[in-house]
């Protein structure tokens, strides 16, 4: 018996006003990088997946492992290993992103901080050599359609909470404003449970970004501004706008667990 093998669209780019943006086969965007500044995070909801670090100590926030699941145009990858200097893997199912990223979106080579690993997501969170060794998992996980999540069921997060380390942090990418979104939050939250897991208000193009925590003791209002401080200065990211908009899930939500 032989095994189909997968073939993928090309991966393309275009530029606009000094922006290089990623596509997959389709118009719609999967990622994008300022070319004069590379290391800046430059979509909005992208810089809203680091509102983990709100949760994180400043002193530890270059500590551990960093993983990313679907690779986009590598700017968490390269925010995380360039800027933050974790120990970085990024899980990107098309080689034809990793190709893409590493010509046109200055992604490094492996090296001895970074892994960029071609496979399955599941198959990765479901290995069990992966159990608590994660840190900070940023799942970003869309096909070229760009519709909903491609996994998305209560076994692919409670694998997610499995690799997570005590007191480690997940950020997810959803579409807050489609039908899909208060399943995927309470999938999300049956996992992790209902006091470990927030949103932040859609951006104006509708994503919305679930932090969800494994152990973690939500810090007084007092150090979170504190922290939201630390980050716009030392990372020039609108942390201090992520605390107003951060919230626990509804109650629409948390009372169907």
């Amino acid at each position: 018996m032989t095994t189909k093998k997968q073939t993928w669209g090309p991966a393309t780019l275009s530029e606009f006003d000094g922006v290089r943006f990623l596509h997959l086969d389709s118009i719609w965007v999967q990622g994008a990088m300022r070319i004069r500044k590379p290391d800046q995070l430059e979509l909005e909801y992208i810089q809203r997946m680091c509102a983990w670090m709100l949760w994180r100590d400043p002193a530890a926030l270059g500590e551990g492992h960093a993983v990313q699941l679907g690779l986009g145009a590598a700017a968490l990858t390269r925010f995380c290993h360039g800027q933050l200097k974790m120990h970085t893997t990024a899980v990107e199912i098309n080689p034809e992103v990793i190709a893409a990223c590493r010509q046109w979106f200055r992604l490094p080579a492996n090296g001895e901080r970074l892994n960029v690993v071609n496979m399955d997501a599941a198959a990765w969170v479901a290995d069990d050599a992966h159990l608590q060794t994660v840190d900070v998992l940023n799942v970003d996980l869309y096909d070229h359609d760009a519709a909903a999540p491609v996994l998305d069921d209560d076994a692919f997060y409670a694998a997610c909470r499995g690799v997570l380390a005590d007191g480690g942090l997940m950020t997810v990418n959803l579409f807050g404003r489609s039908a899909s979104f208060a399943r995927s939050a309470l999938r999300i939250a049956r996992a992790f449970g209902s006091d470990q897991v927030w949103s932040l208000a859609p951006t104006k193009e509708g994503n919305t970004v679930v932090v969800a925590a494994r152990g973690v003791q939500v810090p007084h209002r007092e150090v979170l501004e504190q922290r939201a401080a630390i980050l716009e200065s030392r990372y020039k990211l609108p942390a201090r706008k992520w605390l107003r908009l951060v919230r626990p899930l509804p109650m629409s939500i948390l009372t169907a667990i």
